[in-house]
């Protein structure tokens, strides 16, 4: 080679050479740039290598092509020098804490082709400058806070592959002009924004579209009839929660239905809460006729009658068409599809019977056609069904017997028809029935079976309203999960049993008014720590009440009709002359008794101290670790020491004094240590199943081992012995948020003044409860879904701030492999798959957990949206089903989205008297209460809804109540 060509090569490699390290450079300032805006995980981001740096990955050349750090705990903001990462190919973020805007600078990643900052705190635009990104292919960034329209520029993206902007606050039109070419697109995600305006018709361009999600937003129009034709991959669409209705003024589905018959990959298909008119044409039954799985047209104004074809439809699993004004019968043909898991038909004007063909549907999961005109006999082929976990038939008008052979594992509702005979031995002994049985409001009659004490699963059992006869039968005590019990307007005769006041997991509610029982009302049941309603009026009991235990805040309403009664119930005549005899009587017995058991008590506690003495030294409470740093990033201390000595002097012997609270698993006591320092200690039942206890108490110590937030329960120790095991936490003097809606007699108690729920308050009680659950779902170290939020599982500590307890059946989750557009448990399951208790509380499980049985977030969010509607009503789940044969969801859906509702809601909340204590200020107008009241009911409707893909996430929630307080603060002239 010739002398200069050799020095050309030389000066030319060089010349790359030294480019290449500049470029490498480049990209070390632009990642060391990226590290002084956020905070988190990245304590190796500085050595020599930078290739080595977490989360980053270079190409051949050293250039820097992967910045992938999902999931990091990263808070902070992105910054703008990220844009000089001129190689890079994937960047992505998602799943942390960011905030701030979003960098235009991002537009200069040419190379750029996955995107991805979903599941942070993001706000502001969607930068114009994203449209620069030819190569790009995934766009995510769902689940922010990004407001403004989408960028009319994406469509310059022509690579674009998926794009997923949902959970925003997204506004103005979907930008596809007319010109807009996206021939690769697969996927276009959008819902649960607030989009207007109709679906663009260029959308009909991208003709390989598998996934189109557009529902809860705001669009509107007429369903397209031509646009969805071309896509024969079009495998969900999603159209629910808009403002679409049918052509011809709302009258004809046909066109719509007509254009997805040639969509033959479709699988999904959602177009319910839209208010569209017109009747199901018989065209429905070759959609897809061998893929379409689940269809949604509930919550729409369809008349008409259900077409004989749909049961042309062979791999339906749901159908849900319930709030329409359908009529007619039910066609035999639509249990032809065997894999059919969901029918769901009520409230509708459906008439005529139930067709014995039900039989054929072997895989039926849930049967719910309430509220509708249905009559003649239940077929006996429901008997047939052996996988049917909810069975659900009341406000029809049903006659003839209850068929034999019924079985049915979570809710069995028969309730408001006209049914006669006896209740069916078989029924009253199924011993899988783990929710409620309601056969109340028929014409029932003759004596409660015996078997009813195989139930013991059953959480809410409603007889009431019906002809009954006999005793209670003294069986009904193996009903160990009962919480609810309403049996009134019968004619029940004989005595209570006493054991009703001793159910292990703690009757709540019983209602036996209207019947002919008599004797005395059992002692247990005003000694149950936790019974909050009773009604024994108008039957033949004798005997004195005492104002004490569970019927402090009973009036007499609770005993009229019974002249025998007397005593210290408020309103009720006090007891004198021969009951004061009898009382005297009683007196001495008791004393007598009292004395002797008091010193087998001291012989036996001798004995314990001195066997303690013995053994405490031995005996340490054990020490963990809740992780390495706490919220505010700092090193965590060891916990404290404790002595069991120490815990058995802090509560006195764990006496029945202290005891503050009863759970499934345990007792909660209120102690003090030698320090002063006020304790709670919970302590597991030791007269169940070791496993049970050690699962229980190992479950709890990881979920608390793994989390710390403001508003989660922090431990202070734990302590594990083979025959004890307790948990130590802070003491709660403002007592549990049960408390505060419902003022029980028993459980928890506030120390100080009592405290009003209002408006200001529960804002901030809701927005703290969304806040740690959100923490629990999307950002804690280990995912965690806890099974059973309810009211008396969020304490109030002393500044009325909300603490989520009670982790005793909290599931913790991994990563799984579902989709997460479709809202499903977000993308988590059960480390391990549920057991054979039901997970959670009556009246706050979500429904699906009879589908399949994993706990998920979503189930929580169910749990919150109930707990929230509760707040605000002031009404119990169960009290809203006894009354109305519906839960809160329905009962704020049909009554309380009217404005003439909620001013009465809010007149519930006096204001209260606290000019200078904020976080709660002043009260603002009535109008303004409203509102946010409106608002409120709107997000606990949104999280009780039935389907759990429909369902907001509890980031979402966290961030709504954020904006409502912050609106509510504005209003008050103070933060709330």
């Amino acid at each position: 080679m010739p002398r200069f060509l050799v020095l050309i090569a030389i000066v030319v490699l060089s010349s790359n050479h030294a480019s290449a390290v500049d470029l490498r450079a480049t990209d070390r300032t632009a990642l060391l740039s990226f590290k002084s805006c956020v905070w988190g995980n990245l304590s190796d981001w500085g050595s020599p290598k930078t290739c080595n740096w977490t989360g980053v990955t270079c190409d051949s050349r050293g250039r820097v092509i992967y910045l992938l750090l999902s999931n990091s705990n990263l808070t902070g903001t992105i910054s703008p020098e990220i844009g000089n990462l001129s190689a890079l190919v994937k960047l992505d973020l998602h799943s942390n804490q960011l905030s701030g805007s979003i960098p235009p600078e991002l537009g200069m990643l040419s190379q750029l082709a996955e995107l991805n900052l979903s599941t942070n705190l993001l706000d502001g635009l969607i930068p114009e400058a994203l449209g620069l990104l030819k190569s790009l292919t995934y766009l995510y960034l769902y689940s922010n806070n990004l407001t403004g329209s989408i960028p009319e520029a994406v469509c310059n993206c022509s690579s674009l592959t998926y794009i997923d902007l949902k959970i925003n606050s997204l506004t103005g039109e979907i930008p596809f002009s007319t010109q807009c070419r996206l021939p690769y697109l697969q996927r276009i995600i959008l819902y649960r924004n607030k989009l207007v305006g109709t679906i663009p018709s260029s959308i009909s361009n991208s003709t390989g579209l598998e996934w189109v999600l557009l529902q809860s937003n705001f669009l509107g129009g007429e369903l397209p009839s031509q646009m969805f034709n071309t896509m024969p991959s079009l495998k969900y669409l999603y159209l629910s929660n808009n403002n679409f209705s049918s052509d011809d003024g709302n009258t004809n589905l046909e066109p719509f239905l007509a254009s997805l018959v040639n969509c033959t990959s479709l699988q999904e298909l959602g177009v319910n809460t839209n208010s569209i008119g017109g009747k199901i044409p018989p065209i429905i039954g070759n959609l897809s006729s061998t893929n379409l799985s689940q269809l949604y047209l509930f919550d729409n104004e369809i008349t008409g009658t259900i077409p004989h074809t749909i049961g042309n439809l062979p791999s339906l699993t749901v159908l849900c068409l319930e709030n329409n004004m359908l009529e007619g019968p039910i066609p035999s043909e639509i249990f032809q599809p065997r894999w059919l898991t969901w029918l769901v038909l009520a409230n509708n004007q459906i008439s005529g019977e139930i067709p014995k063909s039900i039989g054929l549907a072997q895989h039926i999961n849930i049967i719910h056609i309430s509220y509708n005109a249905l009559q003649s006999r239940i077929p006996e082929t429901l008997s047939n069904l052996t996988k049917l976990e909810y069975l659900v038939l009341d406000h029809n008008q049903f006659s003839g017997t209850i068929p034999p052979g019924i079985t049915c594992s979570m809710i069995l509702d028969l309730s408001y028809n006209k049914l006669t005979g006896q209740i069916p031995t078989s029924l009253a002994g199924l011993a899988s029935l783990q929710i409620y049985l309601n056969l109340s409001n028929n014409l029932l009659e003759g004596p409660l079976p015996l078997e009813f004490g195989n139930m013991n699963k059953m959480q809410a059992l409603d007889l009431s309203m019906n002809n009954l006869s006999a005793a209670i039968p003294e069986q009904i005590k193996e009903c160990s999960a009962l919480e609810y019990v309403n049996v009134s307007r019968n004619f029940l005769q004989g005595a209570l049993p006493s054991s009703l006041g001793a159910f292990p997991s703690s009757l709540h509610v019983l209602d036996v008014s209207f019947n002919r029982l008599t004797g005395m009302i059992p002692q247990s049941l005003q000694e149950s720590p936790v019974l909050q309603f009773a009604n024994f009026s108008y039957n033949k009991f004798i005997g004195e009440v005492s104002s004490e235990g569970a019927f402090a805040n009973l009036t007499d309403d609770s005993f009229l009709g019974n002249p025998g009664l007397c005593g210290s119930i408020r309103g009720m005549a006090p007891c004198r002359g021969k009951h004061g005899h009898y009382l005297y009587i009683a007196i001495v017995v008791s004393v007598a008794i009292a004395a002797s058991l008091l010193a087998i008590v001291c012989l036996v506690d001798h004995l314990m101290k001195t066997r303690l003495r013995l053994i405490a030294p031995s005996i340490q409470l054990s020490r963990f670790s809740t992780g390495p740093v706490n919220g505010a990033g700092e090193k965590e201390n060891e916990h404290p020491r404790i002595s069991y000595r120490e815990l058995v002097d802090a509560t006195d012997g764990f006496s029945e004094v202290n005891l503050i609270g009863k759970g499934g698993y345990g007792h909660v006591y209120r102690g003090i240590l030698h320090s002063e320092t006020v304790i709670a200690v919970k302590v597991l039942h030791q007269d169940r199943a070791g496993e049970v206890i050690a699962g229980s108490f190992e479950r709890e110590c990881r979920v608390l081992r793994s989390i710390r937030h403001r508003n989660l329960i922090r431990v202070i120790t734990a302590c594990s012995t083979p025959d004890f095991k307790a948990v130590v936490l802070p003491f709660m003097p403002n007592g549990s948020l049960d408390g505060l809606i419902h003022r029980p007699p028993g459980g928890i108690k506030p120390e100080g003044p009592p405290c009003q729920l209002d408006l200001d308050l529960l804002l901030s009680i809701a927005g703290d409860v969304a806040e740690g659950m959100a923490y629990l779902h999307h950002h804690a170290p280990v995912k965690v879904v806890h099974c059973d939020l309810k009211p008396s599982n969020v304490l109030l500590d002393g500044d009325m701030t909300a603490i989520v307890s009670d982790f005793g059946i909290s599931k913790l989750v991994v990563t799984g492999t579902g989709d997460p557009e479709m809202g499903e448990a977000s993308t988590s399951v059960c480390s391990s798959s549920i057991t054979r208790l039901l997970q959670g509380s009556v009246g706050y499980i979500a429904p699906e957990y009879g589908l399949g049985g994993r706990p998920s977030t979503q189930g929580d969010v169910y749990s919150f949206g109930v707990m929230l509607l509760e707040m605000i009503s002031g009404k119990r789940p169960t009290d809203v089903i006894a009354e109305e044969g519906h839960g809160l969801h329905d009962w704020a859906k049909n009554r309380c989205l009217r404005y003439d509702d909620v001013d009465a809601v809010v007149d519930r909340w006096p204001p209260r008297d606290l000019p200078s204590a904020p976080p709660f200020g002043p009260p603002a107008s009535k109008m303004e209460q409203v509102v946010v009241v409106m608002e409120l009911l709107e997000l606990g409707v949104a999280c009780s809804q039935l389907v759990p893909s429909m369902r907001p996430n509890m980031d979402e929630m966290a961030h709504e109540i954020a904006c409502l307080r912050e609106v509510r603060g504005e209003s008050t002239g103070q933060q709330v």
